[in-house]
């Protein structure tokens, strides 16, 4: 049976329509409802030729264990980061102020209000290569929103005050000591042996290698 995805454009979107996940696009209809109902936001955002999507759709958005546990306690969003690049770049620098990294597909949980309080990218249904699973995670978050909702509410509200610190000042190009802090840090991160950066599972984060290409020249 077909979700609401069935009528979107987007080819990503489009690929999740049959998932039993109770999916929403990115819309209106989608808050009032977390509003409604009293619900965190489950906001996933990826892209058609991501391939840690793809898993992470496989393991877990086609599962229905975790489908069920999804669509009783989250109001559950898709997003196509090809077709809202808006979108994706706000929570992506809520992803890196809170994990340092970022990548797709991104995972966001968040209050009705739109402030995440929760962030990260590819998680496997269950504990897996150092990874918290998917499902763990989402029971956890469940029994915070019950039981501990205000500093849920507090951590999103300092995540936003971050992300719009980090956008109010865009406008001033970094001081050449913090450019060369970030080149170290990655040179320190990089895996000579296998290539790209830290350990598997790697995701492809296009944005540090123009960051590295602009400070070469």
């Amino acid at each position: 049976m077909s979700n609401r995805l069935k009528n979107e454009k987007s080819p990503y979107l489009l690929q999740h329509r049959e998932n039993p996940v109770d999916w929403f696009p990115w819309c209106r209809e989608a808050f009032d409802r977390a509003r409604k109902e009293n619900k965190p936001v489950f906001l996933s955002i990826g892209y058609s030729t991501c391939h840690w999507c793809h898993v992470m759709a496989h393991e877990s958005f086609e599962d229905e264990e975790v489908a069920a546990l999804l669509n009783r306690e989250f109001v559950c969003i898709k997003v196509d980061r090809e077709e809202r690049p808006d979108i994706d770049a706000v929570y992506m620098s809520a992803c890196q102020a809170v994990t340092g990294s970022g990548g797709w597909p991104l995972t966001i949980i968040m209050t009705p209000d739109q402030k995440p309080f929760f962030a990260g990218t590819y998680f496997p249904k269950k504990n897996k290569w150092g990874r918290p699973g998917l499902i763990d995670i989402l029971r956890r978050t469940a029994e915070l929103w019950k039981s501990d909702r205000e500093e849920l509410v507090n951590t999103g509200n300092e995540i936003t005050e971050a992300i719009s610190r980090i956008y109010s000042s865009g406008s001033r190009r970094p001081e050449r000591e913090m450019q060369k802090e970030a080149f170290r840090l990655f040179q320190k991160q990089f895996d000579r042996k296998w290539g790209g950066f830290g350990s598997a599972p790697k995701f492809p984060t296009p944005h540090n290698l123009l960051f590295l290409m602009r400070f070469f020249f």
